[in-house]
């Protein structure tokens, strides 16, 4: 009936110092270091497993349990491959990790179908005018991620020591799947972003000198260089303007700003623009992408500065080329001038 194989064998691990089992999930997660989000979305799909098998503990619990809710989330639920993908790793996680029991390699469930759906892009005309009605620190945000093609939280999460102005490039720090990459910094918007980072500076040297200036460090950062999150370089380029309570913590300090403020100037600026498409911060990512390659741009360089492991997961964007469209004729053109 059980799922496992074995003990795990002369491996050192971690061991949780709580007794229920989800504060031990998040110990061990906030120990390795997770970002908050993995954390919450880990938390959420074990909590789901648990309750789906009546609150039973997982140790009572094994393949028969797991494929029952993984499949359910395809069948009844009709959950994405993602999301159910997601769910699996937090499992894996729950018994590989925590309770140091190893899963099964072959747990068969039901798989979620994973459409082919092609981005949404807009024209290099209709990126223009999304931009030109974006005003403040979210017009400059927006510049930046269309510019470079940046996920939302890789812009919110840019600190200052990864903008280099000399050789005109962004370094994205423990992007998706704990990657670094090199993307552009476009030369039309340096000015407008030394501007903003000499307000920033200001904020910075006045939390200096009330001694709040404390920022988050990513993994043994802050205890390998402890005074690193009160300097300079590693504060964020996009600051909050309020100060908050880290929840891990407890420390007070300036986070970034929110990605919801972002958003919705996204949103807002595609309705002020007349742009009759579904917008999100993520579309300026996919338009940076396709305008690179529409413009002769080689696919493997595309890839790199996306980060993306896969040349497959780039292709996706030759699928929404406009290029030499504009020489194509519709049939339609053809039938409607022999009936004329």
């Amino acid at each position: 009936m059980a799922v496992f194989q074995s003990k795990s064998q002369g491996r050192s691990k971690f061991k949780p110092q709580s007794i229920k089992v989800m504060d031990q999930v998040r110990e061990v997660l906030r120990y390795h270091h997770y970002a908050r989000r993995t954390e919450e979305a880990y938390v959420k799909w074990i909590l789901a497993f648990i309750r789906f098998n009546i609150t039973q503990h997982p140790k009572l619990m094994g393949r028969k349990e797991i494929e029952s809710f993984l499949s359910d989330m395809a069948t009844n639920k009709n959950y994405a491959a993602a999301t159910q993908n997601l769910a699996f790793n937090a499992i894996i996680f729950l018994y590989k990790q925590v309770l140091d029991l190893p899963i099964a390699d072959d747990l068969d469930p039901v798989r979620s179908k994973k459409p082919v759906r092609l981005p949404v892009v807009l024209s290099q005309e209709e990126a223009g005018k999304l931009l030109a009605v974006m005003t403040g620190v979210r017009s400059l945000m927006a510049k930046i991620m269309y510019g470079g093609g940046l996920r939302v939280m890789e812009i919110l999460r840019l600190r200052i020591q990864d903008i280099d102005f000399g050789n005109g490039y962004l370094m994205i720090r423990d992007g998706k799947g704990g990657k670094d990459r090199t993307t552009l910094l476009a030369r039309s918007i340096v000015d407008e972003l030394k501007l903003h980072l000499l307000g920033v500076r200001q904020l910075f040297e006045q939390d200096f000198l009330q001694g709040v200036a404390d920022v988050y460090l990513p993994n043994n950062l802050a205890k390998k260089y402890p005074k690193a999150s009160s300097s300079w370089e590693w504060q964020y380029a996009f600051p909050s303007q309020k100060l908050s309570t880290d929840p891990r913590s407890g420390k007070i300090r300036r986070h970034h700003l929110d990605e919801s403020g972002l958003q919705k100037g996204i949103r807002a600026a595609k309705n002020k623009a007349g742009i009759d498409k579904r917008v999100t911060s993520h579309t300026l990512r996919h338009s940076f992408a396709t305008h690179l390659l529409e413009a002769g741009t080689n696919i493997r360089v595309v890839q790199k500065l996306l980060g993306h492991a896969d040349v497959k997961t780039t292709e996706i964007y030759t699928h929404v080329l406009q290029q030499n469209l504009s020489s194509v004729v519709s049939p339609l053109e053809a039938v409607l001038n022999n009936d004329n």
